[in-house]
């Protein structure tokens, strides 16, 4: 399954060359998976049963600049690697179609007791995820 966000780069995301600071685009990519927990009443699980979503790790690829007022979107898919959830997204800009970057973020589900926790085959599947 594909999860899609969409939004508009504002003026203060932008660095003195005038295109958006690479920092922001994390904040894009984490943005986009708040919408996915939203967007699939999943975020409710997590606080029910007190687990917390853990980044372990982030890779990112800059493939091409973005300005102010671009329209961009953001595709992300999630996969398993066992213990971990891995969120795959590419960002596009809409009217030209073409990629601005690609990152994966792991993520690992902690309970309370800092131990961690497999996700219910009801969320993976609100994700499109098969095991």
């Amino acid at each position: 399954m594909e999860f899609e966000y969409y939004f508009t780069v504002r003026g203060y995301e932008l660095d003195s060359y005038g295109h958006v600071n690479n920092a922001v685009y994390l904040n894009y990519i984490e943005q986009a998976t708040w919408e996915i927990l939203r967007r699939t009443d999943t975020l409710s699980h997590f606080q029910d049963n007190g687990v917390v979503p853990v980044v372990i790790e982030i890779n990112i690829r800059y493939i091409r600049e973005t300005k102010i007022f671009d329209e961009l979107v953001i595709k992300s898919k999630i996969g398993v690697e066992s213990p971990y959830m891995v969120f795959m997204h590419n960002m596009y800009d809409t009217k030209t179609r073409r990629k601005c970057c690609k990152a994966s973020v792991k993520y690992l589900y902690l309970t309370r007791e800092r131990s961690w926790s497999d996700l219910p085959d009801d969320i993976l599947a609100k994700w499109g995820v098969l095991k």
